[in-house]
């Protein structure tokens, strides 16, 4: 397990940077407890092996005039890996859909979309999403409104496993 390869200073690094991408090197040093160079250097190794995939800025969708949010559920006519792998590239090339999830169950895949307004929504679902070969079955739920949105994963409870098991 990866977990297993990171030390303390390591995960600190990464849950502070989770919390805060924008903060200089020397305030990260100084939140962890190490001296600036060679907590760069843990960064850029973080980054290297794929721990830190990217800095973003969390902007505000509705905000900026994308008004509508919606979670498509999305059947299949074949589960073959091509079949799966193409609609995933397509999800890809939709500026809309923002997220796409590949699920066991009943539904094949789940996206979460953004829209401006619900025709343009409408126009993207019945002339791109549905006409997508392969696909068999959308239903949608407009989102009413959001009560968590938290990105990144939950470094506490690592922490309270990774000290269980010590």
């Amino acid at each position: 397990m990866v977990t297993t390869r990171l030390d303390p200073i390591d995960r600190m690094i990464l849950s502070e940077l989770q919390a805060d991408g924008r903060m200089t090197n020397v305030e990260l040093a100084k939140r962890v407890g190490i001296s600036a160079p060679p907590c760069l250097r843990r960064v850029r190794a973080l980054e290297e092996a794929g721990l830190i995939r990217g800095y973003h800025a969390d902007v505000n969708a509705r905000e900026l005039g994308f008004e509508v949010q919606v979670f498509a559920m999305v059947g299949l006519e074949s589960q073959a890996e091509h079949e799966l792998s193409a609609f995933e590239q397509q999800c890809r090339n939709w500026p809309l859909v923002r997220e796409c999830h590949m699920l066991n169950g009943e539904v094949d895949f789940i996206l979460k979309c953004v829209s401006p307004d619900l025709s343009t929504f409408q126009s993207f679902l019945t002339g791109q999403l549905l006409t997508t070969p392969n696909v068999a079955s959308v239903k949608t739920s407009l989102v009413i409104r959001g009560a968590k949105d938290e990105p990144g994963v939950p470094f506490e409870t690592l922490e309270e496993r990774l000290a269980r098991e010590a």
